[in-house]
């Protein structure tokens, strides 16, 4: 009985070339993208319906660049008291204590179970409920300074609500950074002789920030875009001060692509910083190419440079 033999085909017929294949592909949905956006753009543009001199006007008007500078405030202070409030609540949900972790729990469960536009509202008419507020011992009587709630101005109640609300989901993003560090770490540093603080600052929290920027970085480009819903309270950002103009002018659209170029300008500029503080603490990590967003886009690729 002879064993029968399956012909071989040619080697030329076997060839197969999947990343040449790959990159073509890759070449032709980008000039794709690339087509239906500058369309897109060119539609806009030539739109006879969009009066463009509305929107160069408005474009560095006094009251968008007011309202702009509110906007940038309110974005940075809120982040501010979202950073520390939420390691600090981080640290108390992490502590062995119950009365500690019920209390951030319970935060947690009031801030993220609310909506931030209720959340703005309340701290705007905040006066009905406390026609006077007062900082002293409860159930004794003493006071040690009251001030009249009109001290809660509509820009306060933004930075009150935009920032409570940040800590309850930095906490969350920061817990998930210290849950990530290995837990020999902690243990190597309490054999050099460190204590619980120490060991915080200097081996978690650094080695917790490769987890924790990326959606860190998320939060602040969605802080930004939140703070357009103070305009239920005249919070006086960049979205009140246009609707007050087209308020009177009746223009909405060109001022709402005002508004828009504005946020994506400094959308950019914050996706950039992101890009950087990833790299940053990711260095030593992971592999990193040398390829720009264009070539990434089109499936150019250098030669020796390595796909992430």
């Amino acid at each position: 009985m002879s064993a029968t033999r399956t012909p071989t085909a040619p080697a030329q017929q076997l060839r197969v070339h999947p990343r040449r294949a790959a990159r073509r592909l890759r070449m032709l949905c980008g000039a794709v993208v690339v087509f239906f956006l500058v369309a897109l753009a060119h539609s806009l543009w030539t739109n006879p319906r969009l009066p463009k001199d509305v929107v160069w006007d408005y474009l560095f008007h006094e009251l968008t660049l007011s309202g702009l500078v509110v906007t940038l405030y309110l974005t940075v202070l809120a982040m501010v008291i979202g950073l520390v409030g939420g390691t600090l609540l981080a640290i108390m949900r992490l502590s062995p204590n119950p009365v500690l972790s019920f209390c951030a729990n319970l935060y947690l469960w009031v801030f993220r179970g609310t909506p931030v536009l209720i959340q703005i509202i309340f701290w705007g008419y905040l006066g009905a409920l406390y026609p006077e507020l007062k900082i002293g011992i409860p159930f004794t009587g003493i006071t040690f300074v009251s001030f009249d709630a009109n001290v809660i101005t509509p820009t306060v109640a933004a930075l009150l609500a935009l920032g409570l609300n940040e800590v309850a989901y930095a906490s969350e993003i920061v817990r998930s950074g210290i849950l990530g560090v290995d837990a020999g770490q902690v243990e190597a540093a309490s054999s050099l002789g460190m204590n619980s603080p120490q060991t915080l600052r200097r081996i978690v929290l650094p080695q917790a920030m490769r987890t924790i920027v990326p959606p860190m970085s998320n939060e602040v480009i969605t802080m930004l875009k939140t703070t357009a819903l103070v305009s239920v309270i005249a919070g006086k950002d960049l979205l009140t001060n246009l609707q007050q103009i087209y308020a009177q002018n009746f223009q909405v659209i060109p001022l709402l692509i005002v508004a828009s170029i504005w946020y994506m300008a400094i959308t950019s500029v914050l996706t950039l910083l992101q890009t950087h503080l990833e790299k940053r603490y990711s260095r030593g990590l992971t592999r990193t190419t040398a390829r720009g967003p264009m070539n990434r886009l089109f499936g150019f690729k250098r030669r020796g440079a390595v796909d992430a």
